[in-house]
C-alpha cells in the first residue's frame, strides 16, 4: 500500500495556530472558553490549542479531556477500547463555551459520543468542534466549526495522525487508495 504525507510538522503547527485565532475571533476573546480533547491525539491537540489561545490572548484558557468510550455506539463490535480519564477544569463546563478537539472527523460517531458525554458532565453554553483533519464520509449531521485541513478521501483510504507526545514523529499521512 502506498502512503503519502499530506501534512508535515510545520503544517500541523500552522493549522493549530490558525484554528486558535479562529476560535478567539468566533468567541470574541478567551472569556468562558474551555478546550477539551478527545483521547488520544485530540488531547494533545487540545493542549496545544489551549496553550496557543493563552499565548495569543494573555489569559489562561482551561483545557482538559473527555472520554467517550462508554458513550460509543460500536462497543459491541469493538469491546476492547480502553477507557481514558476525563479531566475537567476546576470550574467545570456549566455555562462555558466548550471547544471539543479531535484529530480526524470521519463518520461523526465519535463526536456524537462526545456530545453525549458532555451532557452527562454539565451544561455548556455552547459546544464548538475543532479538528485537525476533516475527511468527509459523514454518517451523522455533524460539522466541524474549525478545520485544520479538509482531506477528501475514499472509504478505502486511511488517515494516520502522528503527534509528538504520543508518537515518535509528527505528520498526517494517507494510506491506500486507487494506486494500492
Amino acid at each position: 500500500m502506498s502512503t503519502r504525507t499530506v501534512l508535515s510538522q510545520a503544517d500541523i503547527t500552522r493549522a493549530l495556530t490558525r484554528i486558535s485565532h479562529e476560535v478567539l475571533e468566533s468567541n470574541r476573546g478567551p472569556d468562558g472558553l474551555v478546550v477539551l480533547g478527545i483521547p488520544t491525539r485530540g488531547v494533545v491537540l487540545a493542549e496545544r490549542i489551549g496553550a496557543q489561545l493563552s499565548s495569543i490572548s494573555g489569559v489562561a484558557v482551561p483545557t482538559g479531556s473527555v472520554d467517550v468510550t462508554m458513550y460509543r455506539d460500536d462497543l459491541r463490535r469493538n469491546p476492547t477500547r480502553a477507557s481514558q480519564p476525563t479531566r475537567l477544569p476546576d470550574g467545570g463546563i456549566d455555562g462555558a463555551t466548550v471547544v471539543l478537539v479531535d484529530d480526524v472527523l470521519y463518520s461523526g460517531r465519535t463526536i456524537r459520543a462526545a456530545l453525549d458525554a458532555l451532557s452527562a458532565l454539565g451544561r455548556p453554553r455552547a459546544v464548538r468542534l475543532a479538528v485537525l483533519v476533516d475527511r468527509g464520509h459523514r454518517e451523522l449531521p455533524i460539522r466541524a466549526d474549525f478545520v485544520g485541513k479538509n482531506l477528501p478521501t475514499s472509504a478505502a483510504e486511511r488517515i494516520f495522525v502522528r503527534l509528538h507526545g504520543v508518537d515518535d514523529d509528527e505528520l498526517v499521512a494517507i494510506e491506500g487508495g486507487a494506486d494500492s
